[in-house]
């Protein structure tokens, strides 16, 4: 896309704002060279994958980009063989835990939904565990390595430690012994060895090495002759510690050589995540969402707002062209907001074909356009000595050199700056050049043979911005179907213009005009209306569509976990019977044992009683399994393939699949499921009616909860935040959340510590936790569900 558009459309100013969401100068880099897509593919691959981050960031919190820093040099110098410093190891160890962090971090149970595109891009990561934690245990700091960095290492601080104190004790017996010729009754340092403040006149007293003196000459630093050899041994071992230090640095090095290939990988990943997710976290910033991209240039943007306008003042806007019509022509008063409309509809283009959302409701549709053209504002060269007509027709001329069917093409005062009469049929000229020639105009101008172009001809709508004629001030909403109306008579009388003046003017203006031009507006404003009415109904049906499909799926989901439950529950059940069948059988055995080992005959009789009762005992309790409290049905005697029954242990119809076979049992589909049971089991379909009506009355109620992911109790007291929280987890419960989050603040804590107390003994929590960095740390407290 070309260059002076992004730059007139102020994208770079997006651009600039979207960097402060991003973690690394390289992702700020990827930030940098954002530009339109050129497929449609690719726009509608980065939306989703923006979609996905956001959808993350809601469910799952920040992604662990703690500690992550751009280390592309040190990655550059590894791969070169060259031995890092500290601080650039330990930047490569923070991206590959970030990287074995953030598979965990995307990873999601069957149930769940996934987010297909970065679960691809992570895909690639590799985790080099053990060299991650062997940078982190050697090295602590940008500046330090650590004492376990190596065994030798180790010893030789430990040595270092054990000489430093001796030398200290024998300096201090030598500041005793020479107090009378020091300046101070004190050591220091100097290049790292223990040295007295001696005065110079006694600089024979006081034999050693002197090693400097201060600014007067009155005092020289002299090492004692009998710390010589103690700081010379301190000398060796701070070499030694130094070889060891760069040995590891160097083995460190080498490892990280050795994977360069996965290193470059896990880090590319990692900055282009980065990146994605400073995608969705400003996007979230805006109020944004995901627009529908449309092939054949359909736009359809709900309340648009221009994103670099603050959100308190902005007044949204719809704009909608493509359909019936490829060319808007908007008029209306200066100042009115033409200009901020234009910028607004081709800056929403550009970060949409970006990857980005935009500032948008839901539903809002933007057109695929492989070019955006803008010719806006007054771009008067004084150096190349071209007035403002020629400035903007050296644009247009460049814009009809390069436009095709895919383009989208801006006017800011198409024809302004010259003759109006001249200007205005120049500007119908090059409009229906454009249209005719298949691409989308947007035009705004004061001129109103630009007004009746856009009546006479199909394909091209008037638009306006509003003006309030009582505050004499724009109101910046843009009406689409409704030209603008001339309101100097309304804004002279008000501005206290007299009215004989007025009257004089209205005279010299033919009735006919000025009751033609209100018989226009009222026309445009009533079709506006019913096609604002069409579109909102459109956008409804839509939105109804779309939670109808998600019910549906939800409706799904529990009807498949309600059926794996019950199935899981009579297996458990028959496993305990059949258990205890054995059980009974096995302690009967055992009695026939000792029967024969001298028990008489009337015991054995006694035994056989007891096993029969037990047996009918166990029999009864199989039997209630499959009984209903309610009658639920004519028991079957005989069954046909297609034939619809009901089963009473599962409380759900089925279909015949086969008939009986040697053992009596029928294979059914109960759901999603086939399963096998046995004839004297299934009833007949239609006596559960009822029963079943009033289950599936309670499930759909179940499934049109829309639970948040989170409950704020801040500004609660404990009682009020303790019910709250209360009501929250059943309907999350219910609802079928794994997580959910409850905001409590940090404040004196009193609040937390109710809000735990309940937990620990509410049934629906499995487990519960204060939030990371990130996800709020003390002042939320994350609860598993069960």
């Amino acid at each position: 896309m070309n260059e002076k558009s992004l730059k007139v459309l102020e994208f770079y100013k997006v651009k600039e704002r979207l960097k402060d969401y991003a973690n690394t100068g390289a992702a700020k880099d990827l930030i940098e060279k954002l530009s339109p897509y050129d497929n449609l593919y690719e726009v509608r691959e980065h939306l989703q994958e923006t979609r996905e981050a956001l959808k993350l960031l809601v469910t799952k919190g920040n992604p662990p980009f703690e500690g992550v820093y751009d280390v592309r040099q040190g990655i550059k110098m590894a791969g070169k063989g060259s031995t890092l410093m500290p601080g650039q190891i330990l930047k490569i160890g923070a991206i590959l835990r970030a990287a074995r962090r953030i598979q965990k971090y995307i990873t999601v149970s069957e149930d769940e939904e996934h987010f297909k595109i970065i679960e691809d891009i992570c895909a690639g990561i590799v985790p080099l565990k053990n060299l991650e934690d062997e940078i982190f245990i050697a090295i602590e700091s940008e500046d330090e390595i650590s004492d376990k960095a190596s065994s030798l290492l180790y010893n030789i601080r430990k040595s270092l430690k054990d000489k430093n104190a001796s030398v200290r004790d024998r300096v201090n017996s030598l500041i005793r012994s020479y107090s009378d010729y020091l300046q101070d009754n004190l050591y220091t340092m100097r290049g790292d060895r223990y040295v007295l403040p001696v005065k110079a006149e006694n600089k024979s007293s006081v034999p050693g090495l002197v090693h400097d003196q201060s600014s007067s000459g009155a005092t020289l630093y002299i090492e004692p002759m009998g710390l010589v050899n103690l700081n010379n041994e301190i000398k060796e071992l701070k070499l030694k510690e130094k070889a060891e230090i760069d040995r590891i640095l160097a083995e460190l090095s080498q490892q990280i050589y050795d994977n360069i290939t996965v290193v470059e990988r896990d880090a590319d990943i990692i900055w282009e995540l980065d990146f994605i997710f400073a995608k969705a976290k400003f996007g979230n910033e805006l109020n944004g969402n995901i627009p529908n991209v449309s092939e054949n240039g359909v736009v359809n943007i709900i309340e648009g707002r221009h994103p670099l306008i603050n959100k308190k003042t902005v007044v949204p806007m719809d704009v909608y062209i493509g359909r019936n019509f490829s060319c808007l022509v908007i008029t209306g008063p200066n100042t009115g907001g033409k200009t901020v409309t234009l910028k607004t509809i081709g800056l929403l283009h550009i970060m949409a074909l970006s990857g980005l959302m935009i500032p948008a409701r839901e539903n809002s549709t933007v057109g695929f356009f492989t070019e955006v053209f803008a010719d806006i504002g007054d771009e008067q060269s004084i150096e190349q000595n071209l007035s403002t007509f020629s400035s903007h027709m050296t644009n247009i001329v460049n814009i009809i050199e390069n436009f095709d069917e895919k383009s989208l093409v801006l006017f800011d005062e198409l024809g302004a700056g010259t003759d109006p009469t001249e200007g205005a049929a120049l500007a119908v000229s090059i409009l229906e050049n454009l249209r005719k020639r298949g691409c989308t105009i947007v035009a705004t101008t004061h001129y109103s043979e630009l007004k009746v172009y856009a009546l006479k001809n199909e394909g091209v709508e008037n638009a306006s911005v509003e003006f309030d004629v009582e505050t004499l001030r724009p109101t910046y909403r843009l009406m689409i179907g409704v030209p603008g109306k001339s309101n100097a008579f309304e804004i002279s009388k008000r501005l206290g213009l007299p009215e004989f003046i007025i009257e004089d003017a209205r005279e010299n203006i033919a009735s006919d005009a000025l009751q033609f031009e209100d018989l226009i507006q009222s026309l445009q404003e009533k079709k506006s209306k019913a096609e604002t009415f069409a579109r909102e109904a459109e956008i409804l049906k839509s939105e109804a569509a779309k939670i109808k499909e998600k019910y549906e799926e939800k409706a799904s989901k529990l009807q498949n976990i309600r059926d794996k439950a019950i199935i899981g529950a009579q297996r458990e059940a028959k496993e305990i019977i059949r258990n205890s069948k054995e059980e009974a059988d096995k302690i009967l055995k055992d009695m026939r044992e000792l029967e024969r080992m001298g028990y008489t005959s009337s015991v054995r009789h006694k035994l056989e009683e007891n096993r029969k009762k037990l047996k009918d005992r166990l029999e009864k309790t199989e039997e209630k399994l499959y009984d209903n409290k309610n009658d639920v049905g004519e028991e079957l005697k005989s069954v046909k393939e297609g034939q619809e029954v009901f089963i009473p242990s599962l409380n759900q119809k089925a279909v015949v699949l086969s008939k009986p076979d040697s053992k009596g049992e029928v294979q059914v589909q109960a759901g999603i499921m086939k399963i096998s049971v046995k004839l004297k089991e299934l009833r007949a379909s239609s006596g559960n009616s009822k029963s079943e009506k009033k289950k599936l009355k309670r499930e759909a109620k179940l499934n049109l909860r829309n639970v948040s992911s989170s409950v704020d109790l801040r500004g609660m007291d404990s009682i009020e935040a303790t019910y709250t929280v209360d009501k929250y987890l059943d309907d999350a419960y219910m609802g079928g959340l794994k997580e959910v989050t409850i905001i409590h603040g940090k404040g004196t804590g009193v609040l937390r510590n109710s809000i735990t107390d309940m937990l620990k003994k509410h049934s629906h929590v499995k487990n519960h936790r204060l939030g990371e960095y990130g996800e709020g740390g003390t002042g939320v407290t994350i609860v598993e569900l069960k």
